[in-house]
């Protein structure tokens, strides 16, 4: 007969890891339902730049390096080429406006010179032999002038004595016709010669205007070859100092050729290259303002150059009353441009966690200050000391403005 064995109830070792991995897997769940999932990082607090968020006046303005420069260069260029000759003054040094700065030598010029006196004597020598010729034909015109009137004259006589003896029937009528057509004839050619001499007259006065003018148009020519000599002497075009003269003796100038500059030093201007992200806000006649010794120094755009080269674009600088004392070109200063009126914001001062976040969002602390959650925000304007804070932050907070590059990913900060 088999003997039946009763089963022994309860826990047995054998169900023991059935059940430790049920309770992991409700753990997990219950994590994933309802637990926190942001990633996490312990960070030092000593090591973090902690800034308050403020409502205060926002400056819109920007901060320029500008180097001062004089306020006008000249460039020297000579008119005319040549060799150099002589180097009078030496780059540094002051100069008056008709100064010679450097003298040439041209021999082409000298025979120009020459050609042209040559060509202005012919141009008088036929001037004068036209006028003598022409008033030949003046004399010998009114010569004859002079011979037909004392001819139609006796003619006239001849006339009037045959009309009356033709008259009386003392002369025949043929002798009487011949003495009238003869008068006629001594008539018309006395008017043909008046109107020849009056054409004459008109001619000889235009072709001497003419050649006058001729003339005189020559001698300026002459006047403008030699003055053209003058200009191997290169001279200051204003009062200066000589900046460069870029030249050696025997060395040959073009026309046109950028051999130096002349520095004007009678005021001074800064030059200031700004980024292309305000090119649109920079304008001619913006204030602007440096502080230099704690006196600060009132500027304003004279000219913005719209042209762009490496994210930059150039603009200068005027003073509006007194500059420093000590001016000199070359000089550095730190110039506070302003693009608009101060505003009230919301601002948050600048720091290295914007290179990292582009603006868009920061850790807050949180009222404890024992944990600092990452924060959508959106930034405006900026100036060198502040952001313009314009949705996500409120006056009082607390935020993180260090850089973020070693906990960009994570989404908790927790103090250590």
């Amino acid at each position: 007969m088999d003997i039946q064995i009763e089963k022994k109830k309860g826990l047995r070792r054998k169900h023991i890891p059935y059940i430790v991995c049920g309770g992991v897997l409700v753990a997990f769940v219950g994590w994933m339902l309802f637990g926190n999932h942001a990633a996490t990082m312990q960070v030092e607090e000593n090591a973090l730049t902690i800034s308050t968020v403020t409502r205060n006046e926002f400056k819109d303005y920007v901060r320029v390096n500008g180097q001062v420069v004089p306020i006008q260069v000249v460039q020297i260029s000579p008119e005319e080429g040549g060799i150099v000759m002589e180097k009078v003054v030496e780059e540094g040094a002051t100069v008056k406006k008709g100064d010679v700065i450097v003298r040439l030598s041209n021999s082409n010029l000298d025979l120009q010179i020459l050609n042209a006196e040559a060509e202005l004597a012919e141009k008088q020598n036929l001037l004068r032999n036209t006028q003598v010729a022409m008033q030949q034909d003046k004399l010998n015109n009114e010569t004859e002038k002079v011979s037909l009137d004392i001819d139609t004259q006796r003619k006239q006589r001849t006339y009037k004595q045959n009309e009356r003896l033709y008259e009386e029937k003392l002369i025949s009528k043929e002798v009487y016709l011949q003495s009238k057509e003869d008068y006629e004839l001594a008539m018309k050619k006395h008017g043909l010669i008046g109107r020849r001499l009056e054409q004459d007259s008109i001619y000889r006065s235009v072709q001497m205007d003419q050649m006058e003018e001729n003339l005189a148009n020559m001698r300026k020519n002459v006047l403008l070859v030699r003055d053209r000599k003058n200009k191997l002497e290169v001279r200051s075009t204003i009062d200066g100092e000589l900046g460069l003269l870029d030249v050696v003796l025997g060395q040959s100038i073009t026309p046109g050729q950028k051999i130096g500059q002349i520095n004007d030093l009678s005021s001074y201007k800064v030059e200031a290259n700004i980024d292309e992200h305000y090119i649109d806000r920079v304008r001619q006649g913006l204030s602007a303002s440096f502080v230099r010794g704690e006196v600060t120094y009132e500027m304003q755009v004279r000219k913005v150059y719209p042209e762009v080269r490496n994210g930059k674009f150039r603009t200068d600088f005027v003073f509006v009353s007194e500059k420093p004392e000590n001016i000199r070109s070359g000089q550095t200063y730190y110039i506070n441009l302003e693009l608009g009126q101060p505003e009230e914001a919301v601002l948050i001062p600048r720091g290295a966690f914007f290179q990292t976040t582009g603006g868009n969002w920061i850790f807050v602390m949180d009222g404890d200050g024992k944990r600092a959650y990452r924060r959508e925000i959106k930034i405006g304007r900026q100036n060198p000391q502040y952001y313009e804070v314009t949705e996500g932050l409120t006056p009082g907070e607390r935020v993180i403005t260090s850089g973020y590059e070693a906990f960009k990913e994570n989404e908790v900060l927790v103090m250590k």
